[in-house]
């Protein structure tokens, strides 16, 4: 054994081992074989892997928006995964003003129509399987959803 020598500590017991360098103790114990043979076990599968799921609400009705963003918190928490929101993002307002008279004729008078468009951002950590299960629910009308899936 002309390899280079390097002591390994066990910490639960109070004794340490020579390790060559292809890391093959000279003193065999099987606790150190089991350390090793568990690490390759933990590998992560591709079923277990949480993605970052960012569902998108937008509506004219803020109530019927609220609800949504409620039942949908509701039934992440229900399922015991992490739940980020709901972000209020800032309302939009869309103005328009036009004329009244539709000839164009008499006094200038203007209408002032305005629609707010609100928006709601709810981030879930969890594999992409349960989100199917979770926005299955009852969707209020005019409420939009849109569900951006991305790794973690």
């Amino acid at each position: 054994r002309s390899g280079v020598l390097s002591r390994l500590f066990c910490p639960t017991e109070s004794r340490s081992w020579s390790v060559c360098r292809d890391s093959t103790p000279l003193l065999y114990s099987p606790r150190i074989f089991n350390m090793a043979t568990a690490v390759k076990k933990d590998v992560p599968t591709e079923e277990a892997v949480n993605h970052r799921i960012r569902i998108t609400l937008t509506s004219r009705n803020v109530k019927n928006l609220e609800k949504v963003c409620r039942d949908l918190i509701k039934g992440a928490k229900d399922k015991k995964l992490q739940v980020k929101g709901p972000v209020r993002m800032p309302t939009k307002h869309l103005k328009i003003t036009c004329r009244k008279t539709p000839c164009g004729e008499g006094s200038k008078t203007w209408d002032r129509f305005e629609m707010s468009i609100h928006k709601r951002l709810i981030d879930l950590f969890s594999p992409s399987e349960i989100v199917k299960q979770i926005t299955s629910i009852n969707i209020e009308p005019g409420v939009d959803v849109e569900v951006t899936i991305a790794g973690q």
